[in-house]
């Protein structure tokens, strides 16, 4: 089966991935990509490995109504620039949304793919969830569907390397301004503070008042790590045995009970999980790395839109990570 496929946003990083990830699917043949740009360049003079079948592929200026014929368009823009374009592709196109915009807008499906995949199947909009809210909301979805902690007063400390900036980040993401530091940003009202609050509530069936998220921008390219403190009795062999029991039969999601690393999903579309706990104090951790790239984006996009394309979700991904 042939799904016709685009991508736009095609020169950012979150689109790259993208790219990288249908060049090597079995089932989406990648016929269109759109930029602003890198529009009139071919695919090979942005990515110089890219497969020979499609290095001739010329980037189009991105234009919702004139796509060609399509079934699934994957959009890689920035917050803020895809809600209005988006709202002009036919209905016949099914759109995996990696951008910030359609995050619970209404006619949108959350893409929480390996909480919610029954939820997903056969959608025609989804929206990905943010880099952070992926490694986070993972981690704590088990705890919070099985009572172990509370929604409310949670703090999430982040990491995350510097492509999760984006290629247009700004000039205090360049090299100079990265290496050998590190960073607090986005403090009190970062543009994923609201889509983790709304997914809390939901899986917890409580208030997320009093939710914390600090990010902080590291010197490496690629990953996400958090590290989460909540309230809660439960001990970790409690935390690791009702995560195990939830992710179960989720392909992605590995529970380990040593700390994850970033290095351990580079490349890959996988999620790590880990908790340790301290009953006396009252007191969980939960912590998740993932690929920013990947299951923070890209991998995240192509496992929602197998689910919405009716093919299974590892299609594509089932890859091992990059090691060293």
């Amino acid at each position: 089966m042939s799904i016709r496929t685009g991508i736009v946003g095609i020169s950012g990083f979150g689109g790259g991935e993208a790219l990288r990830l249908i060049a090597g699917h079995p089932s989406f043949e990648l016929v269109y990509a759109a930029g602003e740009g890198s529009a009139g360049s071919r695919l090979v003079d942005r990515f110089p490995g890219v497969p020979q079948a499609l290095a001739g592929l010329v980037i189009e200026k991105w234009d919702p109504e004139a796509l060609p014929e399509l079934d699934l368009l994957f959009a890689s823009l920035p917050t803020g620039a895809s809600a209005e374009a988006l709202a002009k592709v036919p209905e016949r196109v099914k759109i995996v949304d990696i951008g910030g915009d359609h995050r619970y807008a209404p006619g949108w499906t959350y893409g929480l793919a390996d909480v919610w995949p029954e939820q997903i199947k056969r959608q025609a909009r989804v929206a990905n969830p943010g880099c952070f809210p992926a490694a986070t909301l993972n981690a704590l979805a088990p705890l919070l569907a099985g009572g172990l902690i509370a929604p409310g007063n949670i703090v999430i400390d982040a990491k995350t390397g510097i492509s999760g900036a984006g290629r247009g980040g700004g000039g205090s993401f360049g090299y100079a301004e990265s290496n050998e530091n590190l960073q607090p940003y986005g403090l009190l009202q970062h543009v994923h503070m609201p889509e983790m609050a709304t997914t809390i509530e939901r899986i917890g069936g409580g208030s997320a008042a009093g939710l914390v998220f600090t990010p902080h921008l590291v010197p490496m390219t690629r990953g996400v790590l958090v590290t989460i403190y909540c309230r809660g009795s439960a001990t970790m062999k409690q935390c690791l045995q009702t995560a195990q029991s939830f992710y179960a039969d989720r392909p992605f999601v590995r529970v380990t009970d040593r700390p994850p690393q970033t290095k351990w999903a580079t490349g890959s579309n996988l999620s790590f999980v880990s908790y340790a706990a301290d009953p006396e104090r009252d007191l969980v951790i939960a912590m998740g790395a993932v690929d920013n790239l990947g299951k923070g984006a890209a991998g995240h996009a192509v496992q929602n839109a197998n689910l919405i394309c009716g093919l299974p979700e590892t299609t594509g991904l089932e890859g091992a990570s990059i090691w060293p």
